[in-house]
């Protein structure tokens, strides 16, 4: 810990811990709903989400920013996560649905029992999501196996750069496509929605809320820790040089294909639990969540934050999605073009994102600072004949 986290980091790591998950959950308890200090259930629902998406980011930038892998499909995993444990919130509502079954609404309306009558209506696939833990481990294991797989393929075929990209597009895309598919039996365009309990408690209550955003603190917490233990690590250095030239790494006898594939996975989990605390806080996930335009977001969110550092795509993540949250509502029609503009605009002027201001200032200061400096000294310089004084003509024969 000590020769991974150097003191005014954990200093800093703690205070952010200390405001975010006990002060912000005190601040909606206790004062009262007139005082200028209460946060709001809703400020708290919106903050939970701005956190699974800065988790969302901090994955995404480990492949970017630390591996130089620019996918397109981060979103897609974000998903699965979701898709998930919402088939368990699914399982959970019981007869309270509008059709008073057995099993969820859509699948009455789908017709559903005709289709698997042994089951009564439900697909086996689903039978195993009735268990909240199978579900927490289907958060995990799913979109693992999506990246293992993909990875594997495209890593062994030695795809990179911008063809992975497409690549990693095209899946998406693809998933995208099949989800809206009603007989996909995922809920097709509507999705899952409509959420009553989770582990017993009711979803749509203050405390419940409140503890689902905690959680997504804790999470985002032991995502960054992993990740800076990860990044500090040989592994981090290896990770770094894939990114700088890959072809070195390979004549050093490191096999690269392993290391991108274990970084997309990890990634893939990553984005997976951001998404399984997203769906009960959000209240629904369906696949225009996983679209494409959704993964270049995020890819808008790590630039705009700072690729490359692990408090950049957070800071990314946070600000944009509450810039999102106030554009949409003064002027939503204009929304994309604040964003096209603000991607465009941190890539021409801002090429370390937020996170790099502070050191741009630097050498601005230096840059015209040192300037200023050198043209003081040359003409204050003595001068003697018309010259600047040690002038030397050379030795005369």
């Amino acid at each position: 810990m000590n020769s991974t986290f150097k003191p005014r980091e954990v200093f800093w790591l703690g205070l952010c811990a200390v405001i975010g998950l006990v002060v912000v959950p005190c601040l909606n308890v206790f004062p009262s709903p007139d005082s200028f200090f209460h946060i709001s259930n809703f400020s708290i629902n919106l903050y939970g989400k701005y956190l699974c998406y800065a988790v969302l980011a901090i994955g995404v930038n480990l492949l970017w920013g630390y591996t130089g892998l620019l996918s397109l499909g981060q979103c897609l995993f974000f998903s699965l996560g979701g898709y998930a444990l919402g088939m368990h919130l699914m399982l959970m509502i019981g007869r309270l649905g509008q059709y008073k079954a057995d099993i969820p609404d859509f699948m009455v309306f789908l017709e559903f029992p005709k289709r698997f009558p042994e089951t009564g209506g439900l697909p086996p696939h689903w039978i195993p999501f009735k268990s909240f833990w199978f579900a927490a481990a289907a958060v995990v294991w799913v979109p693992a196996l999506v990246a293992l797989v993909f990875g594997f393929l495209a890593f062994r075929s030695r795809i990179k750069g911008v063809y992975f990209s497409i690549l990693s597009q095209a899946l998406t895309y693809a998933a995208t496509l099949m989800f809206f598919r009603n007989d996909f039996t995922f809920g097709g365009n509507n999705g899952l929605t409509d959420f009553k309990t989770i582990l017993g408690y009711d979803i749509h209550s203050a405390t419940t809320q409140r503890w689902l955003y905690i959680a997504s603190g804790v999470l985002l917490l032991g995502v960054y820790v992993l990740c800076r233990w990860l990044t500090s690590t040989q592994f981090g250095l290896i990770q770094r040089a894939v990114r700088d030239s890959e072809n070195r790494v390979l004549f050093s006898g490191y096999a690269t294909a392993h290391f991108k594939l274990f970084v997309f996975v990890l990634a893939a989990i990553i984005a997976g639990l951001g998404g399984a605390l997203y769906v009960p806080q959000v209240g629904i996930i369906n696949p225009s969540d996983m679209a494409p335009e959704k993964s270049l977001e995020t890819v808008v969110w790590c630039a705009v934050g700072g690729r490359g550092n692990l408090v950049g795509p957070i800071l990314g993540a946070i600000g944009v999605n509450a810039l999102k949250s106030y554009a949409t509502r003064a002027f939503a029609e204009q929304w994309l073009y604040v964003l096209g503009g603000l991607f465009i605009f941190s890539t021409l002027f801002m090429p370390k994102g937020i996170i790099g201001i502070p050191e741009q200032l630097v050498a601005l200061k230096k840059r015209f600072g040192g300037s200023n400096s050198a043209a003081s000294t040359s003409t204050s310089t003595d001068v003697v004949g018309g010259k600047p004084v040690g002038w030397e003509t050379g030795s005369k024969k």
